[in-house]
């Protein structure tokens, strides 16, 4: 995987082409348009969305402003899920740009995390990365890196600099010789329409009898209701 470099970058700078549109109910000085942007798929919505705020606070009164947060067809927008995540959870069966409301008040305690700073995001990223690397390598590639080698992977994230954040995330993802592979793959699988957020358990690369686990492998043990009977 470290050497598909192009394929990489592709996934990179996949983009979601979206529309910002202030919630009708916001009080505004005048009328307040549209605001579109690329957005990167591998991104966090409240990373990118700075020029949204700044557009829409133009033409707002400071007293009405709160904290902000999307919603997608009466559906709050998890800010810590990537906007991939979102976008092919709630919105992939629809045309695009992808509409995305913005609120300033009413915030909707009871189905998103409240997200004060980037630090919030940075810290929640992290946490990720330091999982993953518990089930590859027993956490330690993460461990052996210094701080500014963390601080380099989540600026390269936040500042949308490819070569920045491969140069380390390069490391997570490299496979010991002596080890002949991970020792789980950290997944998570999301459901449009569960109960559960998602479904994530150990899951080991290579059979006993040696053999490659695949993609379908995995699906067929954790989600096997996403598998046709008759598939083969």
């Amino acid at each position: 995987m470290t050497d598909d470099k192009d394929v990489l970058r592709d996934v990179w700078f996949g983009r979601i082409p979206t529309c910002f549109t202030l919630y009708q109910d916001e009080l505004t000085e005048r009328e307040a348009e549209p605001y579109y942007l690329l957005l990167p798929r591998i991104s966090y919505l409240t990373l990118v969305t700075d020029k949204v705020k700044k557009h829409f606070q133009k033409v707002m009164r400071t007293e009405d402003i709160s904290e902000i947060w999307f919603e997608f067809e009466g559906i709050p927008l998890k800010w810590h899920y990537p906007i991939g995540l979102l976008f092919d959870l709630h919105a992939s069966n629809t045309s695009l740009p992808w509409s995305i409301t913005v609120h300033f008040k009413n915030f909707p305690a009871k189905d998103l995390l409240h997200c004060q700073s980037k630090d919030v995001i940075e810290a929640h990223f992290m946490s990720s990365v330091k999982e993953a690397d518990a089930l590859k390598h027993k956490s330690q590639v993460i461990n052996e890196m210094q701080k500014k080698d963390h601080k380099q992977l989540w600026m390269g994230l936040q500042n949308d600099k490819f070569e920045q954040f491969w140069a380390i995330n390069r490391k997570l993802m490299e496979v010991p010789p002596e080890d002949g592979g991970f020792r789980y793959i950290p997944f998570r699988i999301y459901q449009a329409i569960n109960e559960r957020p998602f479904i994530q358990k150990l899951f080991r690369p290579v059979a006993n009898d040696g053999r490659p686990y695949t993609l379908g492998d995995l699906i067929r043990e954790v989600c096997p209701a996403a598998v046709p009977a008759e598939a083969d």
